[in-house]
């Protein structure tokens, strides 16, 4: 799959971190996210079931009040 963003580069199967703002004005990290990267400009693409995983993720955190949260992928999506 080629790259949408710089177009020269090709899609490959890897792990990165998420970073997100919660509503609550908390972070949330979820390190080891199951994604694609472009091998030539590092563009960063989540497939849907991922991303469905991370809102269900996201969803949890904002209950928990925290400022910062660090989860594993792994962990929290099985």
């Amino acid at each position: 799959m080629g790259c949408l963003s710089c177009r020269g580069g090709d899609m490959v199967e890897g792990f990165e971190a998420y970073f997100a703002k919660l509503k609550s004005g908390g972070y949330l990290i979820i390190e080891n996210v199951p994604c694609f990267v472009c091998d030539q400009c590092g563009e960063v693409v989540y497939s849907t079931a991922v991303i469905a995983k991370i809102e269900k993720i996201i969803e949890f955190c904002e209950k928990l009040h925290s400022k910062i949260s660090i989860i594993d992928y792994n962990k929290a999506a099985a």
